[in-house]
């Protein structure tokens, strides 16, 4: 089906910047839409970031205006750049990819680390 892998994590010092990548590959239909969320304790995640195939976004409230989702249609990859990131945004970034019908594929997770 869809295999999603997330790249581009690591160190970053407040007030830094860093990309995060979501390679989708295997039956990717359009229109879809792709997301990032994050995890919290408990394993729940939490909404970032949304982009459909067309462009369209949309972002959680505290990271609007610091993060920017964009997509690459040719290779059907999502990024998530993140700018003046803070402490509180550290934890692993998860993406998503919803087909046409609602069907959800989830990534593995890449750690991102907010410290000076």
């Amino acid at each position: 089906q869809v295999q999603l892998v997330e790249s581009g994590g690591g160190l970053v010092h407040p007030g830094g910047s860093l990309r995060l990548s979501c390679s989708a590959s295997g039956s990717v239909f359009s229109p879809y839409c792709m997301a990032w969320y994050r995890q919290v304790p408990g394993e729940h995640r939490d909404f970032v970031a949304h982009i459909t195939s067309s462009g369209n976004t949309n972002y959680v409230d505290s990271v609007k205006s610091r993060f920017t989702i964009s997509i690459a249609k040719p290779t059907n990859t999502a990024y998530l750049r993140m700018n003046n990131p803070k402490p509180e945004d550290s934890t692993v970034y998860c993406c998503n990819l919803q087909n046409p019908g609602d069907v959800h594929y989830w990534g593995q997770g890449t750690q991102v680390t907010v410290s000076s």
